[in-house]
């Protein structure tokens, strides 16, 4: 085989040391072991820069590889980040010198693929916005723990409002820690918009509370509101990064497509702007997308979607496209291969927000699910919206929404283009009934 890349190495990661190994003439000891101290890592990078090595393949081995990767972008090599999976069956013994020698192998062959990295600006976003999400999701445990405290004092307070985190729920909730135990004044927080009456309210506020369980409850709650406080001080970070970066004029940014419900989770500032500036399109104008939606994809995927070469393999990267498995010309499997990928969450909760959507979307999303079944239509429609937003940051064009009953037309005309087909090659006419 012919080498390609002949100033390789490769590095096998590990929590407390990494093994590294050069091509044999370059040293006399070739595998070296390095601890993974600061220190230890600058010594690797001038130990490889001695060798004259150029390029250096490693695997995604938890978060050990970032700190090492970042240091040898700096120093100017060319780092490889390579998928485990690819290169896992190894034959004959496993050890770490092994390891690392089979990488440097494959690497100078050119037999290994790079992961997807961003640039840095975009892992910057990235970690804001994965630190964001994180704490949402405390938030939400506790929110639970609130519940679970309520139920074990027989308080029915998720049967008579919708969310106990609301405004009538947590001013009932800072009552019952206070020591307040009459059913009748903790209803009075009841705000006009519940759906049930003070009356309901006091019924279900009439429990059997005990000193474990109430305090239970106002330790739920502190947390649930310290996990507020972060979310703040997240969304004030990002909302400086977006200020900083990014085009300076991107031109007048237009309006909203649709009005923003207000969600719990949104972001505490207006970031509408911010993300037309930077991308130079509306991304908020697909359906079931909204500007923290989208700044979560962006963190995952950037803005340059000159990584993929095409909308499929943008669509393949994200695991929403069927992973075919043809043996004999027989397809033995054709479902979506497992994946654990951020943006495609993201694209799956969008399409399955789209079912009662008066769009284009939402009415293919119901007619996959009505023959599909719910699952593949979730796919099907994420797999749609991938590829609008593919389209729409790689050619900077907005989008435009037919409508449902443009959809419907274009897809009952393409029925009848194919019923007309199918029955002049069974030797039929196709002819219309009258109307009675």
């Amino acid at each position: 085989m012919e080498r390609i890349n002949l100033h390789a190495a490769g590095i096998d990661i590990g929590s407390a040391s990494h093994f590294v190994a050069v091509p044999e003439d370059r040293d006399d000891k070739p595998v070296r072991e390095f601890a993974a101290y600061t220190a230890d890592l600058y010594q690797l990078a001038d130990w490889l820069t001695a060798c004259g090595v150029k390029t250096v393949a490693m695997e995604s081995t938890g978060v050990y590889w970032i700190p090492l990767f970042q240091i040898l972008e700096e120093r100017g090599f060319e780092v490889r980040l390579v998928d485990a999976r690819r290169v896992k069956n190894v034959s004959g013994r496993k050890t770490d010198v092994s390891d690392c020698q089979w990488l440097q192998q494959l690497h100078t062959y050119g037999l290994l693929t790079s992961a997807f990295r961003p640039d840095d600006e975009t892992c910057v976003l990235r970690s804001y916005m994965r630190q964001r999400d994180g704490l949402v999701i405390q938030a939400g445990q506790h929110i639970q723990h609130m519940q679970k405290a309520l139920e074990l004092m027989n308080l029915k307070l998720t049967e008579v409002l919708a969310d106990v985190t609301g405004t009538t729920g947590l001013a009932i909730i800072q009552d019952i820690i206070a020591g307040k135990r009459d059913p009748k004044e903790l209803a009075k927080h009841r705000h006009p918009r519940c759906k049930h009456d003070e009356e309901t309210i006091a019924k279900a506020l009439t429990g059997h509370y005990r000193a474990e369980h109430v305090f239970a409850l106002r330790q739920a709650v502190a947390q649930y509101q310290q996990c507020q406080t972060l979310i703040g001080e997240c969304d004030g970070e990002l909302e400086r990064f977006l200020v900083e970066h990014g085009p300076d004029d991107a031109g007048q940014v237009p309006p909203p497509e649709r009005p923003s419900s207000r969600s719990k989770n949104a972001l505490g500032f207006d970031a509408h702007a911010h993300l037309f500036r930077l991308t130079g399109v509306d991304l908020t104008a697909i359906p079931g997308l909204s500007t923290a939606s989208v700044l979560t994809l962006l963190a995952e995927t950037g803005v340059d979607m000159c990584r993929w070469r095409s909308a499929k393999a943008f669509a393949s990267w994200l695991g929403l496209c069927p992973n075919n498995q043809v043996s004999g010309g027989k397809v033995l499997a054709s479902r979506t291969r497992a994946c654990v990928n951020r943006a495609a969450r993201v694209f799956r909760m969008a399409a399955y927000g789209l079912h009662h959507a008066k769009s284009a979307l939402g009415a293919y999303y119901r007619r996959i699910r009505t023959k599909l079944g719910a699952p593949k239509a979730i796919t099907a429609t994420a797999h749609k919206l991938a590829r609008l937003f593919y389209s729409m940051l790689k050619t900077k064009k907005s989008f435009a929404d037919i409508g449902q009953e443009a959809y419907d037309q274009v897809y009952q005309a393409r029925r009848l283009k194919g019923l007309r087909r199918v029955a002049r090659e069974l030797g039929f006419q196709l002819v219309p009934c009258e109307a009675s």
